[in-house]
């Protein structure tokens, strides 16, 4: 089975940056796209620290999730510019919401995504334990990048469970849908909370 968006592949991982840099780099995204400091006199940095994400996803052979990234991010775009101004009333404001909100969160999360799939637990705690950062900072952020690709992974194996009982859109048991893989999904949740927080103590870090 293929390693999803969130996995780490050291093999598979494209240009071998510092996790440092990529810290950076999702913090500058952050800041440019999301936050959009600067406004019309740095605007045009935007579509450069856009397009970033899915120059990394590609280097790393994450094929599909970049190609994903780039139509999604480029129809709400195209959709925003060209229906923006043609539209009124509840159309437009539902318009404008979902256009911003992609065209906003969207590359942070792409980054950051690029930033877990490629990082190393080991190398990420290496190079903070470089900055001189206190332990209480450096563990939670350890712990993120071992948490995520894991409920990823147990929502990946609820999913297809569920299909093998037929509870999906257009089976006989949709109205179970929800149910079925939200309570699995937070009872992972828990369970893989306190594993780590359990390997935590193990290793002296309460």
């Amino acid at each position: 089975m293929g390693k999803g968006i969130l996995q780490t592949s050291v093999q598979n991982r494209g240009l071998v940056l510092d996790p440092r840099t990529k810290l950076l780099l999702l913090f500058t995204m952050a800041v440019f796209v999301l936050g959009y400091m600067g406004g019309e006199k740095l605007q045009l940095l935007t579509p450069i620290f856009c397009i970033l994400p899915a120059v990394f996803l590609l280097t790393a052979k994450k094929y599909k999730t970049a190609i994903g990234y780039i139509l999604i991010y480029s129809a709400s775009f195209l959709a925003f510019v060209f229906w923006g101004d043609k539209t009124s009333g509840i159309i437009n404001f539902l318009l404008l919401g979902i256009c911003g909100i992609l065209a906003r969160f969207l590359p942070c999360m792409m980054m950051g995504a690029y930033m877990i799939s490629t990082t190393t637990v080991s190398e990420f705690t290496a190079a903070m334990q470089r900055m001189h950062l206190s332990d209480k900072i450096i563990i939670p952020l350890s712990v993120m990048f071992r948490f995520f690709p894991t409920v990823i992974d147990e929502f990946v194996s609820i999913n297809a469970a569920m299909k093998m009982r037929d509870i999906r859109i257009g089976g006989r048991n949709f109205s179970k849908m929800f149910e079925y893989r939200i309570v699995p999904l937070m009872t992972c949740c828990v369970k893989i909370g306190e594993e780590l927080s359990a390997a935590a103590l193990t290793r002296g870090l309460g």
